[in-house]
């Protein structure tokens, strides 16, 4: 039953792992973008619909990614090359993401004659749990670590290519100064707005492969509105969690993920509602916030640059 709940609490931790490390890319560079939930919406969207119509696991994949990617460009520009505020953009960016998905599915959904949308045999099997020989035969370790869809190992490939990418290469160095003080950084030759649009746009990207996993994963390949269901909104709190570190990521998505599953695993002899665990992600997300505004005693700080747009003449 433990092992179960730890498999069950990383699958359901990797939406959250993707929205994570896309703030994670956005926070770095200086922006703090609330508009998670509706790039995840977005990425939703395109990769179930075009894993509906195509049959094709990893073109699914390509398009959730390039609709994050092309949802955080619109928030570059605005915040960026515009230097419109980054709370309202990225709050306006949820709301239009969340909108525009759902009004997708309904449009969609009203062409079926079944009153559902839901992905063939075809393309679960293409996204089913990975079978490696040997290693995923191995009793408790093969279950563990070899026996999850190609989304998890996607996930935690990217957090170490990350956590690689800002900690020991000379871009991900600028990267961090950029989010530290843009103007030095800009004073020092680094290019600021190319760096900050290319992070963002990849940020989103990865938001967008988190928000396909939702209806491809999470509801079996069936069409739902609202999948992502506030996910995004848990991601921006992880950074706080994580520390800004993509590889502490891994660590709290797992927790989180353990949280959103707690209830199916609990004895039933426990007496306390099912309300109460669907909750508790929640719950949690608020005590860290208010945690972390109490005091700077959890380690890393956010950059100090971030949420504030910056404009090259006043430096």
């Amino acid at each position: 039953m433990f092992l179960k709940f730890i498999v069950a609490a990383i699958v359901s931790g990797t939406p959250l792992l993707f929205g994570t490390l896309g703030e994670i890319a956005h926070e770095k560079c200086g922006h703090l973008n609330l508009g998670v939930e509706g790039m995840m919406s977005i990425g939703a969207c395109a990769g179930f619909m075009t894993g509906y119509y195509t049959d094709r696991f990893w073109i699914a994949i390509l398009a959730a990614f390039a609709a994050g990617v092309l949802s955080a460009l619109v928030y570059a520009f605005l915040t960026v090359t515009l230097m419109a505020n980054q709370n309202v953009t990225g709050l306006t960016m949820t709301i239009f993401g969340i909108g525009l998905s759902n009004f997708i599915g309904v449009t969609v959904l009203a062409t079926t004659s079944s009153g559902t949308l839901k992905l063939s045999e075809h393309i679960m099997a293409q996204m089913g749990n990975i079978h490696i020989p040997v290693l995923s035969d191995l009793p408790v370790v093969g279950q563990l670590l070899f026996s999850y869809d190609p989304f998890v190992y996607v996930g935690v490939a990217i957090a170490l290519a990350m956590g690689f990418y800002y900690n020991h290469t000379k871009v991900g160095l600028n990267v961090q100064a950029i989010g530290e003080n843009p103007a030095a950084a800009d004073a020092a030759g680094i290019r600021v707005t190319k760096l900050k649009y290319l992070n963002i746009m990849i940020g989103g990207g990865i938001c967008g492969i988190g928000g396909a996993y939702c209806p491809m994963i999470i509801n079996g390949g069936k069409w739902i509105s609202d999948s992502v269901d506030g996910l995004g909104w848990i991601a921006v709190a992880l950074v706080i969690f994580a520390m800004w570190s993509p590889n502490r990521a891994i660590f709290g998505s797992f927790v989180f993920g353990a949280l959103r599953v707690l209830k199916f695993y609990v004895p039933k002899s426990v007496p306390v509602p099912a309300a109460i665990y669907d909750m508790l992600p929640f719950v949690i997300t608020a005590l860290v916030l208010i945690l972390t505004s109490m005091g700077k005693s959890m380690g890393k700080s956010q950059p100090a640059a971030c949420g504030l747009n910056y404009f090259r003449e006043e430096r």
